[in-house]
Order: C-alpha cells, then sequence, then structure tokens
C-alpha cells in the first residue's frame, strides 16, 4: 500500500504513445492493406516466412489467452517470444507496444491453470522484469491482472516492489475484463485505477463497456466486429463470403462508426485524442 501511494506522487514525465483505439484483426495481410491501428495476435504472425510491412501503427497481443485455455499454461518459451517481438518490431515495423506474456485470472483460467491469482500476478510481473531487462529496447508494456479490485491493486503493489512505478509508466494493460466489460464491476475498477494516475488500456473492451467508462482509458481494442458480422448478410459488394465475419471492409466500417458515436459523445480528449475523426487516413487496398 506503501508503495502504491508513493507512486500515485510522483509525476509522470514519460512520453506516452499515440492514444488509440485498436482494431482487432484475423489476418496479419491487414497491416499492409490498411493504415487503421491494428492489434494482431503472435499467434498469427509466427511461424510466418514472410512478414507484412505497416502502413500504420499497431500493437501486438501475446496470444496469452488462448495458449494458457489450450494447455494450462504457456508452451511458448520467453526466448522464442523475445525474438519473434524483435523480429516483427523490425521488419514489420511501426509497432507501438507489446504485452508480456501475461497469465489471465477469470476464474475458468484459474481451474485451467491449477493456480491461484497471486500465482498468475506473481508470474505476469516476473515475466515483464524478465523481457524488459533482456531486450529493454522493445517496447512491452506491463499488465494488470485480477479478478477484484483488490486483487488488481495488490497487483499494482507487487510491480512497485519490483521497482516498477506503473504511473510512469506510458501504458499499462488492463487484463482480465474482456469477458465482463460491460459491468458497473469493471468501470469501478477502471476509474480507481486511472485515479491512481494509470494510463490503462482496456484489453477487448467492447461499446457497452466504452460507454460506462471510456474517460478512465487511453486506449482499447475489439474483435467484437467480427462477431457481430458473423450473425449478419454480407455487405453489399461482398462476395465470395456468406458473411463478413473476416471481411477488411465491414472491420474498418465498424471501426468508423465506432469513433463517430464517441466523438459525437465528447470523447475526443480522452480515449481516442491526437487521431482524426473519423480517421481520414482509413484506406483498403
Amino acid at each position: 500500500m506503501a508503495e502504491r501511494q508513493q507512486a500515485t506522487k510522483e509525476i509522470n514525465n514519460t512520453t506516452a504513445p499515440r492514444t488509440l483505439f485498436l482494431l482487432g484483426a484475423h489476418h496479419p495481410s491487414w497491416l499492409e492493406q490498411v493504415d487503421v491501428p491494428l492489434f494482431v495476435s503472435h499467434r498469427r504472425l509466427r511461424g510466418q516466412q514472410r512478414l507484412p510491412r505497416a502502413l500504420g501503427p499497431w500493437a501486438l497481443d501475446s496470444g496469452g489467452f488462448t495458449e494458457l485455455a489450450k494447455y494450462g499454461g504457456w508452451r511458448t518459451s520467453e526466448g522464442e517470444y523475445l525474438e519473434a517481438v524483435a523480429r516483427y518490431a523490425e521488419e514489420i515495423g511501426h509497432l507501438q507496444w507489446a504485452a508480456p506474456m501475461d497469465w489471465m485470472c477469470e476464474p475458468f483460467m484459474l481451474a485451467r491453470t491449477g493456480r491461484s491469482v497471486a500465482d498468475h500476478q506473481a508470474t505476469t510481473v516476473e515475466n515483464y522484469l524478465a523481457l524488459r531487462q533482456a531486450a529493454p529496447s522493445l517496447p512491452f508494456v506491463p499488465v494488470l491482472q485480477g479478478w477484484t479490485l483488490a486483487d488488481y491493486l495488490a497487483c499494482v503493489d507487487r510491480y512497485a516492489a519490483n521497482g516498477v512505478n506503473l504511473v510512469a509508466a506510458p501504458l499499462v494493460g488492463l487484463g482480465s475484463v474482456c469477458r465482463r466489460q460491460a459491468t458497473s464491476e469493471i468501470g469501478q475498477i477502471v476509474t480507481t485505477l486511472a485515479e491512481l494516475g494509470l494510463r490503462l488500456h482496456g484489453f477487448g473492451v467492447k461499446r457497452a463497456g466504452l460507454a460506462r467508462y471510456a474517460a478512465g482509458l487511453v486506449g482499447a481494442d475489439s474483435m467484437a466486429w467480427s462477431a457481430e458480422a458473423r450473425r449478419r448478410a454480407p455487405l453489399p459488394g461482398c462476395r465470395g463470403h456468406r458473411n463478413c465475419a473476416n471481411c477488411l471492409a465491414y472491420a474498418t466500417g465498424w471501426r468508423r462508426a465506432v469513433l463517430a458515436r464517441y466523438a459525437a459523445r465528447g470523447y475526443q480528449g480522452s480515449l481516442f485524442d491526437g487521431y482524426d475523426w473519423p480517421p481520414a487516413g482509413e484506406r483498403a487496398a
């Protein structure tokens, strides 16, 4: 607690990355087709002999949720992940930040791994420290994991005890919120952490969550467009598929609609500051 209180008093002089609403992308090739800010998983990029050259900013998801859900632990080694992220940064370019090999704390995930929230938090912090020490030039960001508000505050303290001042961090990921992102509980967690001075990126925060607590975030990502498109007929002019769940035109149109909605609600100065409304540079090849 003392470490957290001290951290909130320190002035954040670190230059933060541009605030962005990242569009979750199935296909790495989108990186070279549009300059829309994208969120792409390591699991989609790994093993590709040729990597796309990004037209715009993007961030890297470690793929931890899928890896833990499938295997009950990480099969990818730290060395393998470090090598991959270094390659992405060099060959793809425009990498804004990368998630560490974090451990989510949903109850079903704890049941899958057989470990506790505290164990998952400790391993998440240890991995961030190891990645940062091994490759200080790569843009890894710390991620908070937990389930209750008390859990997340304990995770803040755990970082502080290891010499990491999250208030001074350009960005702090907020994990284990995707499936309950529209609840008042997550709203309270976001508000409390933001009041500590943390610049939060909400993993998997969709429109309903943004409507509740967008002012407490500086970034978010979502692939909700794909599930929405799966339930609808293809867009006019789209051919060759029964729905637009993997369609670039649908995805970028969905993002424009989200941005326009929140611009109308006055969020230009918080969640989406520093970006056009709607993004003038968005273009599909």
